[in-house]
């Protein structure tokens, strides 16, 4: 029931991932039964209609995360975490209050027990590849050993989802020598030097798009920001490109010619494309999608969620964290 689009496109993103899916995996829709029949008839695929399971509530997207989680036990979202809890299903996936969807994989998964606070994790595209950054907006007031393990987890997920070998991992900072930023920010240096990743020292912004790791931990403040920032960026220049394009004859006949490079670089900066960003570091599999997802981004979300499942990240950030950090724990 999520999401500013919901629930039309969240219905048909789900149809979308199972049919693509084949049998690989099933979906589960959570929320108002009758109203999402009613939409599913609206747009005429309720013969393709998922399983519906009835929740009596929904979190809007302005109201407090932690008291509409504790209040509203009948959520989609605490059922959809209730759930996974019982292991009636692999993965939770959600396009509304990103704050509540933190809350209710905190409150009804749990956190993995060597981990002292979950990270968003995010995919953003480069020239070079993908790049993962972490937290983008669970933790905002961090310690050095969060960081510490954010890197741990942002490692395990970039090896396992996206089969990035042996990642390298940069710490998000104002400068490239070892005592620049904050105490914070120094901290988790030290601590990184000492650390099984493959810590390649501090990165700057400019270091993320030339794709300098494959890793970038920063705490949950900077890392919002920069992505909303990201997002922003994106349909800013097309927007410029287009009214250059249209500023003379000329430039409209070479855009005509460009138009197919130009569309295949619009999928490939598409947030939906990315689906949802992981939510690292609880006792299970959840996907936060964006709050403006299309369709698409839904479908793509529920595959990075079947994907998470299947590689069992969850249990690898447990044993990875206990075996090869256990003061970190």
């Amino acid at each position: 029931m999520g999401g500013d689009l919901a629930p039309g496109v969240v219905i048909q993103g789900a149809i979308e991932a199972t049919r693509e899916a084949a049998g690989a995996f099933e979906v589960v829709l959570i929320g108002d039964e009758a109203r999402v029949r009613e939409e599913a008839a609206r747009l005429h695929v309720a013969s393709s209609l998922p399983s519906v399971i009835h929740a009596s509530e929904s979190v809007e997207m302005g109201e407090s995360a932690a008291t509409s989680v504790r209040k509203k036990k009948d959520s989609s979202i605490n059922i959809a975490a209730r759930l996974e809890k019982e292991r009636r299903t692999n993965a939770m996936v959600s396009a509304g209050n990103t704050g509540a969807v933190v809350a209710a994989a905190l409150f009804g998964l749990g956190r993995i027990e060597s981990v002292q606070r979950p990270a968003i994790a995010t995919v953003l595209p480069t020239p070079q590849g993908n790049v993962v950054i972490l937290d983008v907006g669970a933790t905002s007031d961090c310690k050095p050993y969060h960081l510490h393990q954010f890197a741990m987890m942002g490692s395990i997920y970039a090896r396992l989802v996206l089969h990035v070998e042996r990642p390298r991992v940069g710490l998000l900072n104002i400068g490239e020598e070892a005592e620049k930023g904050s105490e914070l920010y120094y901290e988790a240096h030290q601590l990184l030097k000492q650390s099984p990743v493959h810590f390649v020292g501090n990165v700057e912004g400019r270091d993320i798009i030339l794709g300098t790791a494959d890793v970038v931990v920063c705490d949950g403040f900077v890392g919002n920001v920069l992505l909303k920032f990201a997002e922003s960026v994106i349909p800013s220049v097309g927007n410029m490109i287009r009214d250059e394009i249209r500023s003379d004859p000329l430039s409209m006949l070479a855009g005509l010619l460009l138009k197919p490079a130009f569309r295949r670089l619009k999928r490939r900066m598409d947030y939906a494309e990315v689906g949802g960003a992981p939510l690292l570091g609880v006792d299970g599999n959840c996907i936060i999608a964006h709050g403006r997802s299309n369709a698409r981004a839904i479908k793509n979300a529920i595959r990075a969620a079947a994907k998470c499942a299947e590689a069992r990240v969850a249990d690898f950030i447990r044993e990875d964290l206990q075996r090869l950090a256990p003061e970190a724990a």
